[in-house]
């Protein structure tokens, strides 16, 4: 009788053979023109970039067109005005919280948006401005999305009712759901879209930050699923791995994560840690720790730390050589070598909160959301490339397409 391989063997064998990329390329010859949307949250708009170069402005598209309507609606509705004022005063740092994460559709006609503080997912056409479609999310709060490879469907976190939805991204049918920790946040696909990684973070908006405390943040872990059946594959308690690896002390609430390019490793960041870990999939482990430097000048009181977010923000290079980290409260960022861990310069920064990989894959895109400016920095010297304005708080960052010669909605 042959042995039957363990979970984590299977899944990385798959993985091996996985697209290198998670961001659906546009055919060639299709008539579309690659750029980046830059999600600005306070402001409810989407700056859209050149990928590379210069990084000029092309448009600004309005992600929030239905606003009036969408005010009404909570206004009359004593639940959702509550929901709505607590993102607010919360998680929104006094602000509405209108545009997270933002995708565009493989014919590059429409960008599909979460938006936090209306609990939704909405398409806007990129000709007219118009809403193609809305979802309403379960619960009271939308959060961070992925697309699959192939560009067609779209998962999104609803953060209040522990739920991922997986929708069609031209329609906005749902295709599928599936329950998570608490609060699900980061969504991940892999083996070229045949399983969904969600990893939830726990209660975040607490004054209940001491080491001591952290029974109090709830169920976190990262939730494997089948991305065709939505059926549960794997879940990692990552509370485990850290006390195996003799880091008791961290939290193990998954932030931001990147995968090698072969997806054998995962690297994350968790809260209130000024670094990364990096977790084997085969062997199930975390193997190496990276403590990054403090700035002195950023308060110790955990309590004044964005969401529980010392550094949030992380993506790799497609030859998986670097990592870009963002610093948020550190304001700083930084490319870290993978095979030695060890960091180059820092790069100023003002409250960080993403890392994203230009079109032409040199550059690490960082969202300075306490300037409202998005920075290059060149993953090969560490240096400062170019930073450009864009709107109020930006937070995502995403390559997407639009057709050639678009310059943005028309009338708007």
């Amino acid at each position: 009788m042959r042995k039957r391989r363990s979970l984590n063997t299977v899944l990385v064998t798959c993985l091996a053979f996985a697209a290198l990329s998670s961001v659906p390329a546009a055919a060639a010859g299709d008539g579309l023109r690659q750029v980046l949307f830059v999600g600005n949250n306070w402001e409810g708009t989407a700056d859209v970039i050149a990928p590379s170069g210069d990084y000029a402005k092309i448009a600004r598209v309005d992600m929030v067109p239905d606003k009036d309507e969408r005010l009404t609606e909570i206004y009359l509705n004593p639940i959702k005005l509550a929901f709505f004022l607590g993102i607010r005063n919360g998680v929104g740092e006094g602000h509405d919280q209108l545009v997270d994460d933002l995708y565009t559709t493989p014919d590059g006609r429409s960008v599909v948006a979460s938006r936090p503080s209306f609990a939704d997912v909405v398409s806007i056409d990129l000709a007219t401005g118009g809403v193609n479609w809305r979802f309403p999310v379960s619960g009271f709060r939308s959060d961070h999305m992925a697309v699959s490879p192939d560009g067609r469907s779209i998962a999104v976190s609803a953060s209040t009712s522990n739920t991922v939805h997986v929708l069609d991204i031209e329609t906005g049918q749902q295709l599928g759901s599936f329950k998570t920790g608490d609060k699900p946040h980061e969504n991940t696909y892999t083996d070229g879209g045949r399983y969904l990684w969600n990893s939830s973070i726990g209660e975040v908006n607490t004054a209940l930050d001491a080491p001591w405390q952290d029974f109090t943040k709830g169920d976190r872990r990262l939730t494997v699923v089948d991305a065709t059946t939505f059926k549960q594959v794997k879940v990692i308690d990552m509370r485990e791995r850290l006390d195996a690896f003799g880091r008791s002390d961290l939290s193990d609430a998954v932030r931001p994560v990147a995968f090698t390019p072969d997806e054998s490793k995962l690297y994350f960041q968790v809260s209130f840690f000024n670094g990364l870990l990096e977790y084997d999939v085969a062997t199930d482990r975390i193997t190496r720790s990276k403590t990054l430097p403090k700035n002195p000048d950023t308060s110790e009181d955990r309590t004044t730390w964005v969401n529980d977010s010392r550094h949030h923000g992380l993506s790799m290079s497609p030859a998986g050589d670097k990592l870009c980290v963002a610093g948020t409260m550190d304001d700083y960022a930084t490319i870290v070598d993978r095979a030695s861990l060890r960091e180059a310069q820092l790069v100023n920064a003002a409250k960080p909160y993403w890392a994203t990989v230009s079109g032409d894959g040199k550059h690490c895109v960082i969202s300075e959301s306490g300037s409202d400016q998005v920075t290059a920095i060149d993953f090969a010297t560490g240096a400062k490339v170019k930073s450009v304005p864009v709107g109020d708080h930006p937070q995502r960052i995403r390559i997407g397409h639009v057709p050639e010669g678009w310059t943005g909605p028309a009338g708007r």
